[in-house]
């Protein structure tokens, strides 16, 4: 290229000339997208930087190519020129999880008290980075209807109508009541005709004027008229019927109904309203004094002392089909 400055313009010409003969020749021979290497490319860029006239002398590329190329060298140059050199450290994938399983369990907490718990638990991170990896929520907080049910347990109550099959092959009617802040059962009812007054008035026996609960889960059974409705509204009851053929609404009082055919009435042959009146009564007592809960962390409906002294000794119950443990 020295040597070129030298030479004579009309060599320098001819040279240009028989180049570009050269050049159509191949462009008509050869293929009609041709391969670059990163070099063709970097020289193409190159000439356009010093001299961007050289666009006019281009034959097999176009201009607009290597501008493209060009604004994609730019692009690269300022990713490895903005390329972090440091920072603050990664947050582990445990920490993460955890903020995560922290943000999820507790709707109510905002990054501050999640940044303040972790502090408690000994774990460095800063609030920002907290609030990174929360989980994101499109609608306001909101308890879940597990927590929201557990919170008003105490004030809930549910009643269900069972039946159950006499020696003679007579239908008699149990109605259970009972109250989901410790699952006890609050009454037991039986007949053979349920009919609305006489609902209303197991209701009134059941939790009295003064301690009746503030709502009552119940099924759509047409026993439930007019007079039991008005009942509960005298006693500030809130009625809550349950959907149409919805009986996981009233999951509480069909468990236990369903644990009160298993573990006694499945077991005993019932001759008359008395008799079933008497072992519904036993089993309440078992139930809410003696049968130990999973839900209630192995107690009992009625919280059930710990014994550690003294002989064990074992009680019949429901005529041996249970048995009381305790130490005399």
């Amino acid at each position: 290229m020295v040597a070129d400055l030298f030479r004579s313009r009309a060599a320098l010409e001819a040279e240009i000339w028989t180049l570009r003969q050269q050049i159509n020749v191949l462009r008509r021979t050869a293929p009609k997208k041709q391969t670059f290497s990163s070099i063709d490319r970097w020289i193409f860029v190159c000439l356009y930087r010093l001299l961007p006239g050289v666009r006019d002398a281009l034959a097999i590329v176009k201009p607009v190519t290597v501008v493209k190329w060009h604004r994609a060298g730019f692009r690269l140059y300022w990713r490895w020129k903005s390329k972090a050199r440091g920072g603050r450290p990664a947050v582990p994938l445990q920490i993460r999880k955890l903020i995560r399983e922290m943000s999820i369990a507790n709707p109510l907490w905002g990054a501050p008290r999640i940044h303040g718990e972790l502090l408690k638990l000994g774990i460095e991170i800063g609030q920002t980075s907290v609030a990174k990896y929360m989980v994101r929520r499109r609608h306001p907080p909101s308890q879940g209807w597990r927590t929201f049910i557990r919170n008003h347990a105490d004030g809930i109550a549910a009643m269900d109508l069972f039946v159950v099959p006499t020696i003679s092959f007579r239908l008699l009617y149990g109605l259970l009541i009972m109250g989901h802040g410790r699952r006890h059962i609050l009454w037991f009812g039986v007949t053979a005709h349920p009919t609305p007054e006489w609902i209303a008035n197991q209701v009134t026996e059941a939790c009295g004027w003064e301690q009746a609960p503030r709502y009552l889960i119940r099924d759509r059974d047409g026993a439930y008229g007019e007079v039991f409705i008005r009942r509960l509204q005298s006693m500030g009851i809130r009625d809550r019927p349950t959907s149409p053929r919805s009986p996981w609404q009233n999951g509480y009082a069909e468990r236990l109904i369903g644990s009160i055919r298993r573990e006694c009435l499945d077991h005993v042959v019932v001759l008359s309203e008395r008799h079933l009146r008497h072992l519904l009564l036993s089993y309440m007592k078992y139930y809410n004094e003696m049968r130990t809960h999973l839900s209630m962390e192995k107690d009992t409906p009625v919280p059930r002392a710990v014994e550690r002294a003294g002989h064990i000794n074992c009680r019949p119950v429901l005529g041996g089909l249970h048995h009381q443990y305790v130490r005399i």
